[in-house]
C-alpha cells in the first residue's frame, strides 16, 4: 500500500513537472511573439509617419501647379493657347492628385494593419497573463508537501470560474494565437515592402513629371523670346521706314512751298496779260496757265499719298 502511494505521488509529481515545463515553453513562445508584435507596431507607426509626411509634402506642389494654371489663364489674344506647357501642367496636376489618393489609401491600410496587430497583441498578452498565473499556481503546488503548514483542511470548493479544456485544446489555443501573430507579421512585412516601393515610385513619378514640365516651360520661354525679338526687329524696321517717309513728306512739302511763289508770279502775269485789249490777247496764254496749274497737281497728289503711307506705318512702340 505504501509503495502504491509512493508510485502515485511520483506520477503526480512527474505530471506536474511536465505541465510546468509545457506552460513555460508556451509562455516563452507567446512572449516572443508578443515582443515581435510590439516591435511591429512601433515599426508601422514609423512607416505611417513617413506616409503622412509624403502626403503632406504633396500639398505645396499641387498648389503651385494650380497657381500656374490660373496665372496662364490671364494671357490675352493669340497668346491664350493650349500649348505643351498647358498639357504638362495638367499632367502634373493629375500625377500629384493620383499620388495623394494612393498615399491616402496606403495610410488607411497601415492604420488597419496596426489595429489588427494590436488585436493579436491583446490576445497574446491575455494568454501570457493566464499562463503566468497558471505557472505560479503550479509552482506553488510543487512546493507543497505533507508537512506544509498552509494546507486546506476539511471540504474545499474545487469548482473553476472558467471553462475546463483538455491539454490538446489548451495547446491548440496557444498555437492559434501564435499563428495569428505570424500571419499578421507577414502581412505587415508585405505592407512595409509595399510602402517602400510606393514612396519610391511616387517620388520618381512626381520628379519625372516636374522635369517634363520644366523642359516645356524652358522651350516655351525660348520660343516667346524669339518671337518677341523678331517682332521688335520688325517694329524697328517699320519705325525706320516711317521716319524715312516722314522725311520724304517734309521734303515734298518744302518743294511744294518753294513752287508757290513762282506760281503766284506766273499766275499774276498771266492774269494781267489776259486783260490786254482786242488783238493783243494771245490765245496760247490761257493754255500755259492751265499747264502751270496742272503741273502743281502731281506734287500735291504725291505728297498726299506719302502722308497716308506714313500714317499707316506709324505704330506705337512696344515696351
Amino acid at each position: 500500500m505504501l509503495r502504491c502511494k509512493r508510485l502515485s505521488s511520483d506520477h503526480q509529481d512527474g505530471m506536474r513537472e511536465q505541465r510546468i515545463h509545457d506552460i513555460k515553453f508556451w509562455r516563452q513562445e507567446l512572449d516572443q511573439k508578443f515582443e515581435e508584435m510590439v516591435q511591429e507596431i512601433e515599426t508601422l507607426i514609423i512607416f505611417k509617419s513617413r506616409v503622412e509626411r509624403a502626403l503632406e509634402s504633396c500639398s505645396e506642389p499641387l498648389q503651385v501647379t494650380l497657381q500656374c494654371l490660373t496665372e496662364r489663364q490671364k494671357r490675352v489674344a493669340i497668346d491664350l493657347v493650349h500649348d505643351e506647357v498647358e498639357e504638362e501642367l495638367l499632367k502634373e496636376k493629375e500625377v500629384i492628385e493620383g499620388v495623394m489618393v494612393l498615399l491616402q489609401r496606403t495610410l488607411e491600410q497601415i492604420n488597419e494593419q496596426i489595429r489588427l496587430i494590436r488585436s493579436v497583441k491583446y490576445y497574446l498578452e491575455k494568454d501570457l497573463q493566464d499562463k503566468f498565473q497558471a505557472e505560479r499556481i503550479d509552482d506553488f503546488c510543487a512546493l507543497l508537501t505533507n508537512a506544509s503548514t498552509n494546507l486546506n483542511r476539511g471540504n474545499s470548493d474545487f469548482s473553476s470560474a472558467g471553462t475546463a479544456v483538455t491539454p490538446e485544446e489548451w495547446e491548440s489555443l496557444c498555437i492559434l494565437n501564435i499563428r495569428k501573430a505570424e500571419k499578421e507579421k507577414n502581412n505587415s512585412l508585405s505592407l512595409r515592402a509595399l510602402v517602400d516601393s510606393l514612396l519610391e515610385q511616387t517620388a520618381s513619378d512626381m520628379r519625372r513629371q516636374y522635369e517634363a514640365t520644366g523642359r516645356a516651360f524652358e522651350l516655351r520661354i525660348e520660343e516667346t523670346k524669339t518671337a518677341k525679338t523678331q517682332l521688335e526687329n520688325q517694329l524697328n524696321e517699320l519705325l525706320g521706314e516711317t521716319a524715312n517717309q516722314e522725311k520724304n513728306l517734309e521734303s515734298l512739302r518744302l518743294a511744294i512751298a518753294e513752287k508757290e511763289a513762282p506760281l503766284k508770279v506766273a499766275q499774276t502775269r498771266l492774269s494781267s496779260r489776259s486783260q490786254r485789249p482786242n488783238v493783243y490777247i494771245n490765245p496760247f496764254s490761257l493754255l500755259k496757265r492751265q499747264k502751270l496749274t496742272h503741273g502743281q497737281a502731281p506734287l500735291k497728289s504725291h505728297s498726299a499719298h506719302i502722308a497716308i503711307f506714313a500714317i499707316t506705318l506709324h505704330v506705337p512702340q512696344v515696351g
